[in-house]
């Protein structure tokens, strides 16, 4: 008799694109996308400068709601539930699905200040309550030690690297579900880079994890499914060793062995 299979430890979708397509006006941006994000795993998303990548990630918490001329067809399901369904609150839902963006941008505050802003415009103001999630979060970003006997400094007078993790406790705070990360270590240098890598790999036991990166080997480092993007289309979609090293596709296989891009 075959073992039964452990539904609880399976692993299951998180996030689910269902024919999604994107315009900018008339312009196509992404086409027809439907892919699964599995929950507490890292999806990494590659491909040439203008492929959709990042139009994709951001329609993962509607940031394209922003722009005016931004359009969609088809779903974005978070937990089954579409998070373009009318009725949805789009803050709870960027809670939810937090955000880290390429240049780190902490806010002309303090340190502490930094990481309570999500929770205090939330509606937390007890003290001691905030100081716990404030260092709860600085630890799950690796920052706490470098940073824990001077919460009251300007963040602006961190160091890249720091910057763009305190940006990360940031989003963390909040303690959302999913953490979207466009080129989170595009401006830092090897050292800084390396750290984000290791926080990427400890947060995965906690959150789901969708990364854009140009950067070949980050990717093939840190995530455990990979995503091919190329002129608005995603190619292929796969465990990230087998992307890497047998890619069913051809213009996969020609882009992540620097044949184009």
């Amino acid at each position: 008799m075959s073992a039964a299979i452990n539904l609880e430890s399976a692993p299951r979708p998180k996030m689910q694109a269902r024919g999604l397509s994107i315009y900018y006006a008339n312009k196509l941006a992404v086409k027809d996308l439907s892919l699964d994000i599995t929950e507490k795993q890292v999806l990494a998303l590659i491909g040439p400068s203008g492929c959709g990548k990042s139009t994709f990630l951001r329609a993962l918490n509607r940031m394209n709601d922003l722009i005016p001329a931004a359009r969609h067809t088809g779903e974005v399901l978070l937990d089954s539930a579409n998070i373009y369904d009318r009725g949805v609150d789009v803050v709870e839902l960027r809670r939810r699905v937090g955000m880290v963006f390429q240049k780190s941008n902490p806010f002309p505050k303090s340190i502490f200040e930094n990481v309570a802003y999500g929770l205090r415009i939330a509606g937390m103001n007890d003290r001691a309550e905030l100081a716990v999630r404030v260092e709860r979060s600085l630890e799950q970003s690796a920052l706490w030690d470098e940073v824990k006997d001077r919460l009251g400094d300007s963040a602006l007078a961190l160091s890249g690297g720091q910057q763009q993790r305190l940006c990360i406790a940031r989003a963390l705070a909040i303690e959302p579900e999913v953490v979207l990360m466009d080129e989170p270590a595009s401006a830092l240098d090897p050292l800084s880079t390396a750290k984000i890598e290791d926080l990427i790999h400890e947060l995965k036991a906690r959150y789901t994890i969708v990364i854009v990166t140009h950067n070949m080997q980050q990717a093939a480092r840190v995530s455990d499914q990979t995503a091919f993007f190329f002129m608005g289309e995603m190619v292929e979609v796969g465990p990230t060793a087998k992307m890497f090293t047998t890619p069913t596709n051809r213009r996969t296989e020609d882009y992540v062995t620097g044949k184009f891009g």
